[in-house]
């Protein structure tokens, strides 16, 4: 089994880079992520496919709240895609994770989040695996792997099984999700973790408390989680996770 290099309990990570509007650094942008290097912070980002199967550095699955263009990423080419500048920023455009790669080069751990492509946390992944593994090929910089789809996850054990993988965890409250409340029940326990490989979770931070968080971290796993908007909340949240993605503010580095 893999387990998760220290690198990524040591440094906070910044959640989908270093973002800052004010400053011009959109959320999963390159000068968010240029901003995150510089500042010697973890950088946690999410990816999406593109129509010609790139995996592609946003969080959302429609472009507008991000970009002002109307309809779902999945729908543009990495070309397109490349062409269509984030809000708040300089007018860069959405990068690809093989771009992303070549910008960070190895200097700092790369937390990597494959969006559920489901739709309901279900085995219909599609091809964001695939694309992930073809873009993380030769790169020797420190990876970990990660989704909310256990089948995601599953993927990315065959797919690139030396990389360490874990599972993001909620609560799951159902007013919050677009899930069923079964699949909402089912996965607020996490049980897919053993099936998967998984050798760390990114939980909730509201449910840090939940017995069976308590469980994996009595086993060794290392508990990371999300999101942290404030010192007070990061000091309450590190009581039970080894380390926290945050935004807002910025987190004290190690000495």
């Amino acid at each position: 089994m893999t387990t998760l290099p220290s690198v990524f309990r040591q440094l906070p990570i910044a959640h989908r880079a270093l973002h800052d509007k004010a400053d011009k650094r959109p959320e999963n942008s390159r000068a968010a992520i240029r901003a995150a290097i510089a500042a010697g912070y973890g950088i946690e980002m999410d990816l999406q496919l593109s129509a010609d199967r790139q995996a592609m550095v946003l969080h959302d699955y429609d472009l507008e709240r991000l970009t002002g263009e109307k309809g779902a990423l999945r729908l543009r080419t990495a070309a397109e895609l490349g062409r269509i500048a984030l809000l708040h920023s300089d007018g860069e455009g959405i990068p690809t994770l093989a771009e992303v790669l070549e910008l960070v080069g190895g200097r700092v751990p790369l937390l990597i989040e494959l969006k559920d492509q489901d739709g309901a946390m279900g085995p219909d992944i599609g091809g964001l695996g695939a694309a992930t593994a073809a873009a993380l090929a030769g790169y020797d910089g420190p990876v970990a792997l990660m989704s909310f789809n256990p089948h995601a996850v599953a993927e990315m054990a065959e797919l690139l099984p030396g990389l360490p993988r874990g599972i993001t965890t909620s609560d799951y409250d159902p007013e919050d999700w677009p899930l069923d409340k079964a699949t909402c029940d089912r996965l607020r326990e996490i049980p897919d973790f053993e099936r998967t490989g998984s050798c760390f979770i990114s939980h909730e931070a509201r449910d840090l408390g939940r017995p069976r968080v308590a469980e994996l971290k009595a086993a060794g796993v290392p508990i990371l989680c999300w999101t942290i908007r404030s010192p007070e909340a990061e000091a309450e949240a590190r009581k039970i996770a080894d380390n926290v993605t945050f935004e807002g503010y910025l987190a004290a580095l190690p000495a």
